[in-house]
């Protein structure tokens, strides 16, 4: 059962006091700000520091809540971020505030959410075996699955911060060159092969310095919260770029994340244990760490066709943190990284449609009676997550949503 509060919620609600998640939101004719979600209600923050309600949690609080972004107030670090948490469960939880803050409940259906925070850098990791397995046996079947280093460090690649786009924000088909095993010659044009990628994402509020490193055990130090993904994939145009290094055009075109980050310390009961590394890891990857139970659910079109679980992935958020920064590179306020696509065993958890069609040649039967290898224009893909939270609750990340639409007009190529 959540906590008391006076606020009304459904029940059960993947928004309780105990979630509480940050976004930015713009309501009527004010301009964007920070805000909170409670239920299907929604507070700005800006709102509160203005109402003197969030005195004492940190200095100056408007300046941190009346503006469009969240990296000044992630910046500040772990101290503030418990501070405000703590104020704001205070003000949704004791009968004497309920005066002066239900005056400030918007409903969620009354704003429109943007992008959470400015994207620094952004780094996609390839993390679960189940899904690197499936792709080796798709590309290499009569070879390992797995290359030699999957198991030695967290794979992955920087991709492109400025096409990070929130939920709701449509899709555009890329075009690109691809070339078929059968064609003679590359050709240019849309991509017939558009796929997606279920992720879980994690975002940067300390950074640290150049030519230092992050530990495993200071993951908590730095990464603010936690959001989802859906890293959108044109697979025809990333099969003839990919090599020798690795994906570009093919994945910079678009990754859709979900408009809530939910802060680290709303996950805290949905930690569990890494699954059993074998070799063991060198040192810089080793210590404390865990993987966190979040239940993902795709749907194509308002149906599920897939139920990936986060709690499986091989590498853990914290290693590959410690991974991205053990060179000497710096974390910046803002900086994102991704899980790589989430899958499980089953075939019905499989985060990716090269995956649920095995590359095509197993067509996805769909709820109207239509099939899918690959997305067509106007399919619209839906990817939701809970997690378990205290006494019983459940913590939501909200959707991650886009809908494909045509290519835009090439010219000539």
């Amino acid at each position: 059962m959540t906590q008391p509060t006076w606020v009304p919620l459904a029940d059960p609600t993947d928004f309780p006091v105990e979630n509480l998640p940050y976004g930015v939101a713009t309501h009527g004719e004010r301009p964007a700000h920070v805000v909170t979600r409670i239920g299907d209600f929604v507070v700005s923050l800006g709102a509160l520091a203005a109402a003197g309600l969030l005195d004492g949690t940190i200095e100056e609080p408007a300046a941190y809540f009346a503006i469009g972004t969240l990296n000044p107030f992630m910046a500040l670090g772990a101290p503030a971020w418990a501070a405000v948490r703590a104020r704001l469960t205070e003000l949704f939880t004791e009968p004497e505030r309920r005066k002066a803050v239900e005056p400030l409940l918007v409903p969620l259906t009354d704003v429109v959410l943007y992008l959470p925070f400015q994207v620094a850098d952004y780094v996609d990791f390839y993390s679960s075996e189940d899904h690197a397995t499936n792709l080796g046996r798709i590309f290499r079947p009569d070879a390992e699955p797995l290359l030699p280093n999957w198991k030695h460090l967290p794979i992955g690649y920087h991709g492109r911060s400025g096409t990070i786009v929130p939920s709701g924000t449509p899709i555009v088909r890329p075009s690109g060159q691809r070339k078929a095993p059968t064609d003679a010659e590359p050709r240019f044009g849309p991509s017939v092969r558009l796929d997606i990628e279920a992720e879980v994402g994690f975002v940067v509020g300390t950074p640290s310095p150049l030519g230092g490193g992050v530990r495993v055990e200071e993951f908590q130090d730095h990464v603010f919260g936690v959001v989802l993904v859906n890293d959108w994939s044109a697979r025809d145009i990333q099969a003839w770029e990919y090599v020798p290094l690795g994906p570009f055009l093919g994945k910079s075109f678009a990754t859709s994340i979900s408009p809530w980050v939910v802060p680290l310390a709303a996950l805290q009961d949905a930690r569990v244990a890494p699954p059993y590394q074998d070799p063991v890891p060198l040192p810089y990857l080793q210590g404390e760490t865990w993987g966190y139970n979040i239940h993902l659910d795709v749907k194509l079109n308002g149906h599920t066709v897939s139920t990936p679980p986060f709690a499986g992935l091989y590498w853990t958020p914290a290693q590959q943190l410690a991974h991205m920064t053990v060179n000497g590179a710096s974390l910046r306020t803002g900086d994102f990284y991704a899980s790589g696509t989430v899958s499980g065993a089953l075939p019905e958890q499989r985060g990716s449609f090269i995956e649920l069609t095995w590359n095509g040649t197993e067509p996805l039967a769909l709820a109207d009676g239509s099939t899918r290898t690959f997305l067509v224009d106007g399919d619209t893909v839906a990817i939701g997550g809970v997690a378990p939270g205290p006494n019983g609750t459940r913590i939501g990340f909200g959707e991650v949503v886009g809908t494909v639409q045509s290519a835009v007009r090439q010219p000539q190529m």
